[in-house]
């Protein structure tokens, strides 16, 4: 059971009842982690402008998801691989790509470099090599999509450690535990 439930659209003060009818608008539903958010609706509001402001990036989304998968794995947080394996087949991804992702690889070695480096920053705070820069300035990434990339990893971590800490019920399908 969630450690703090999601707010309901009708008990909702008028501010946070509109950004949830908002994103119901958008997704079709209220999905549970953003639900949860809605007990600050700064919180919310905060997630929504980041999340958007990304999507007008220059980094592609079946990049961004694939991020997404290998910090949510590496993180341990099931709603987010939950989540963000839905999203990633919406966004093309195979299951094979889903995997890769999630074991923090891809076949495509300018998708892998970007995945890798998301993980770095994950496990060293930010605190990432200047070779690991270059190489992935090597595969051809600008110093925008650098940015983007630590941009990608912070909401991802948001969101990760937002559901650890409310323990969001899935309302995604159960996706299997990564065999060792």
């Amino acid at each position: 059971m969630a450690r703090i439930q999601p707010v309901q659209q009708d008990t909702a003060d008028a501010h946070t009842a509109e950004l949830l009818q908002n994103v119901e608008k958008k997704m079709g539903k209220v999905i549970n982690i953003l639900g949860t958010m809605a007990h600050s609706s700064a919180v919310l509001k905060a997630f929504l402008g980041f999340s958007q402001s990304l999507s007008e990036g220059s980094l592609p989304v079946p990049l961004r998801e694939r991020i997404a998968l290998a910090i949510g794995e590496a993180t341990g947080c099931d709603y987010c691989v939950a989540a963000h394996t839905v999203l990633a087949r919406k966004a093309g991804l195979t299951d094979e790509d889903i995997l890769n992702a999630r074991r923090g690889t891809a076949v495509d070695d300018k998708i892998a470099v970007a995945i890798d480096l998301a993980l770095k920053i994950v496990k060293t705070q930010g605190f990432v090599s200047d070779e690991d820069i270059e190489r992935v300035r090597s595969m051809g990434y600008s110093d925008g999509e650098i940015c983007e990339i630590v941009a990608t990893v912070a909401v991802n971590l948001f969101t990760n450690y937002f559901n650890h800490v409310a323990e969001t019920e899935i309302d995604f399908p159960a996706v299997p535990a990564l065999s060792a």
